[in-house]
């Protein structure tokens, strides 16, 4: 990794040079007198002799430097091991012919060595002086691997071309701007070097397998390996079919049987969770053909990885194991973990079993399933993702204790590769209060310096390497969490995004050695991760406007005033979000309030600039419902959504401009439908029917509209999700199964009683078109039927009796099988002005009546 060498990137950034470990050591000795971190200003006031102190700050620094090395040296094995040089070019151009066919032959990819780019990744654009006919090639591009070379490839697209590449559902890849074969542009002559200030590029969530990968095929992974490269990700997870791996070390080493392992794993919409240990057999038991065709395409997935020269993060044991084995292994450390969120501690799904690290069987489950993976899969890249306390609290706090369970989990996966890194998300440092200073240290010092990656998981908001002075020397990973539900509410991070990654980096001992994107849930939000992935090349802050103005111009192939002040208008009026505000914007009609009217109370706002009361919140009540908090003004919201509208002439024929579109659309709607459910329980406190009635009825009827408007659209639809879930079943029991495993994941999960709804209600809420009218809107309906029959009768509100009914729908929806469509219909550009001149033109009489 050399970190003391310059980082060079010619013609598109300013080249900065990366400050040595030594440096870095020399510099907090020698100016320790002068000035400290503020990490350190309370060792200052410590009584100790200077030269003792010096000692104590001197540690992170050698501690930094061994991580550092010790990443290093794992590197080069990795880089020893990498594919040869002709697979990854020929993975490579597998990239350019799914993308641009047409372009096939107008470019040549080579790989080079890292001496030729300094000691690090990167790739080199350069004119081909050969190039004399349309036919022949124009552009060379080398790179370090096959993703270098294929983010190459996207970096010349997106600065030399104007192109722009986002996921299917997101609008796609704008590629119109790409000149035809013969006319590309030329680079500088001198050729464009760009190296990745940092070696990896890190992609997914442990959940993310459940929330979006759940019903891949083949073709839809090829997709999205192919992003992944273009993307610059070098360290994605490789998740998939990890089920099988456990059978078979569960029954060929531990005398499971079958059944034995029915109701360990979770069905396949919920095996993120299942794995974690957070639930077992909700939604399975697991039909074999998933088990066989899972690994099957795990093995395709790894192959094409490893072609393209990445570095696949595979699985490794965390303590999660099947009830049967306390029976088989009497003896063994095994406890009952607490409940996760299941209604009154439900032990048929909840409250799975963990086994002690510091158990010699543990070492040995780990071992036996670290060989197992090697047999099958042929190769390794060393890095084994395990997260063994991940929402699952350790039985004590005792540093010495939480020391030895590190160490053991570890042991478990050297003793199956010597090579091996433990990566571990840093998620539970920010979710779980257990995990003070001493626990933390004494997790992360638990295993050899450099044997352990972190992820610095909401990085984008809540940055733990800051608190932790580096993660105590422990190398890291910067990544940006969240969010999976797609809102304009994400615009606030693009700064923290643009910034800090760099301000990691440069801080004095960095020891972070990567970026990373970890959203839980993928296809939204395509600005952040636009962004987010470019970082991984950029070497210096980036001034976001700019940056904004360069993307509406790409995206949409062509640089429109109307519409590059529209992002404007929202960077600027959203872009103040530093407290993670953005991640607390439930909307109501996808996660409406089961709770008394009456625990509602109203208090008016004049920020939000709607003519609707705002403000309004909820208290006193037992099942919380957050009120959606807004900290940016809704006028200048429906302001840009009106300059998106009126560049449509302009636009219209643009998926990704139709995507874009809609998108912000439904979320001043979404904005919209919360407060009229507020006026609609004002109306309620102030026992006027009439006007409970009126008011329900627009809220019903602006869902019906909403679903109109997403139907406009593929990337807003419920169809593709159910139906590629059926497509994978075997028979018609399993896509029954696979079905349900689908529509209950979206809706309520996991387990209900009659009466109590599940804690998870909502949890994985989708704006589709079909969702919106076969279900959040019933679901509202009867709500408002319980709301009108309270003030006609003169009674309390029924909350059980609403429950009851609530329930019953959302039983009956979940095992339905109705059947919804796969492809967009309707014009977004004409449902989108019919749906602004109804809702939020106040200068059209129509919308006034209707405000009134």
């Amino acid at each position: 990794m050399n970190a003391g060498q310059k980082n060079k990137t010619k013609n598109l950034s300013v080249t900065e040079e990366a400050p040595s470990i030594i440096q870095n050591l020399f510099f907090s000795i020698s100016s320790f007198s002068v000035t400290t971190s503020q990490s350190h200003k309370s060792i200052m006031n410590l009584p100790f002799p200077a030269i003792f102190i010096i000692f104590i700050i001197s540690i992170p620094s050698s501690i930094a430097a061994a991580g550092v090395d010790a990443i290093s040296r794992l590197i080069e094995t990795q880089d020893r091991e990498r594919a040869p040089p002709s697979v990854q070019e020929a993975a490579a151009r597998g990239v350019l012919l799914r993308l641009l066919p047409s372009l096939s032959s107008s470019f040549q990819f080579r790989i080079i060595s890292k001496k030729q780019c300094d000691g690090e990744y990167c790739f080199v654009i350069k004119n081909l002086p050969s190039f004399t006919t349309q036919k022949d090639a124009q552009i060379l591009i080398e790179g370090t691997t096959g993703v270098d070379i294929a983010s190459g490839l996207h970096w010349y697209l997106k600065h030399w071309c104007g192109s722009h590449i986002s996921w299917d559902k997101t609008g796609g890849s704008q590629l119109f701007s790409v000149p035809n074969a013969g006319f590309l542009p030329r680079v500088h002559s001198g050729g464009v070097s760009v190296q990745r200030p940092i070696p990896w590029s890190y992609y997914q969530n442990a959940v993310t397998s459940s929330y979006s990968f759940a019903w891949w095929d083949w073709e839809r992974w090829e997709k999205e390996i192919d992003w992944m490269a273009l993307q610059g990700v070098n360290l994605p997870l490789a998740f998939t079919g990890q089920e099988a791996i456990w059978q078979k070390v569960f029954q060929e080493k531990f005398n499971m049987s079958i059944s034995d392992l029915d109701d360990f794993f979770g069905g396949p919409a919920f095996l993120a969770w299942s794995r974690m240990g957070n639930l077992h057999g909700w939604g399975g038991p697991l039909p074999q053909s998933w088990f066989d065709n899972q690994l099957i395409l795990q093995k395709k997935i790894l192959a094409r990885m490893y072609e393209l020269g990445m570095t696949p993060v595979l699985p490794a044991f965390s303590g999660n194991v099947p009830a049967a084995l306390k029976y088989i292994f009497p003896s063994a450390k095994i406890t009952r973990l607490g409940n996760w969120f299941s209604v009154k501690n439900d032990l048929k799904w909840c409250c799975t079993y963990l086994l002690d690290a510091t158990d010699s069987l543990f070492i040995e489950i780990g071992k036996a399933f670290i060989k197992k993976q090697l047999q099958e899969y042929g190769r390794t890249s060393h890095i084994y993702n395990c997260d063994t306390f991940d929402e699952n609290t350790p039985p004590i706090d005792d540093p010495e204790y939480i020391s030895s369970l590190g160490a053991a989990t570890f042991k478990g996966m050297q003793s199956g590769d010597d090579d091996a890194v433990w990566l571990m998300q840093g998620w539970l440092f920010s979710y779980d209060p257990f995990w003070r200073p001493p626990q933390m240290k004494a997790l992360l010092h638990s295993v050899p310096v450099g044997k352990l990656v972190v992820l610095d998981l909401f990085a984008e908001v809540k940055p733990i390497w800051v608190t932790s002075e580096q993660f105590y020397g422990v190398p890291y990973i910067w990544c940006m969490l969240h969010n999976f539900a797609g809102n304009i509410e994400m615009y606030g991070i693009l700064d923290a995004i643009a910034s800090g990654p760099i301000d990691a980096r440069t801080s004095i001992n960095s020891t972070m050695v990567g970026v990373g994107m970890s959203m839980e849930g993928i296809e939204q939000n395509p600005i952040v991760y636009d962004l987010m992935s470019e970082m991984a090349f950029q070497h210096k802050k980036i001034d976001v406007k700019a940056w904004i103005d360069m993307y509406s111009t790409r995206r949409y192939g062509q640089s429109l005033p109307l519409i590059k002040e529209g992002w404007n208008v929202l960077y600027h009026t959203i872009y103040n979000c530093t407290d993670g505000a953005y991640d607390k914007n439930r909307d109501v009609i996808v996660a409406f309030p089961d709770v008394d009217p009456s625990l509602i109370s109203v208090q008016h706002d004049q920020s939000h600039h709607y003519d609707i009361p705002s403000g309004t919140f909820i208290k006193e009540m037992t099942d919380t419902f957050d009120r959606p908090h807004l900290w940016y003004s809704t006028s200048e919201v429906i302001y840009a959504l009106e300059l998106f509208i009126n560049s449509g002439d302009e636009l219209s024929r643009s998926k990704t401009y139709r995507y874009d579109l809609v998108d912000l659309t439904r979320q001043v709607l979404a904005k919209y439908a919360n407060e009229l459910f507020f006026k609609v329980t004002e109306a309620y406190k102030s026992h006027d029917v009439h006007g409970t009635t009126l008011l329900s009825q627009r809220f019903l009827d602006l869902v019906e509209d909403l679903d109109t408007l997403l139907a406009c659209h593929d990337g807003f639809l419920l169809g593709p999700w159910l139906e590629s879930a059926k497509k994978l079943a075997q028979n018609e029991e399993q896509e029954r199964q696979f079905e349900w495993n689908a529509r209950t994941q979206i809706t309520m999960w996991f387990d209900n009683t009659k009466e109590e709804a599940s804690l998870l209600r909502d949890y994985g809420n989708k704006y589709w078109s079909g969702l919106l009218h076969d279900y959040y809107g019933p679901r509202a309906a009867i709500y408002f039927k319980y709301l009108r029959e309270s003030l006609e009768k003169g009674k309390d509100f029924k909350l059980i009796e609403w429950r009851k009914e609530w329930i019953k729908l959302t039983n009956e929806w979940q095992k339905s099988r109705n059947i919804f469509p796969v492809e967009s219909k309707g014009d977004a550009l004409i449902t989108s002005r019919w749906l602004f001149n109804k809702y939020l033109n106040f200068t059209n009489p129509e919308t006034k009546l209707i405000q009134e």
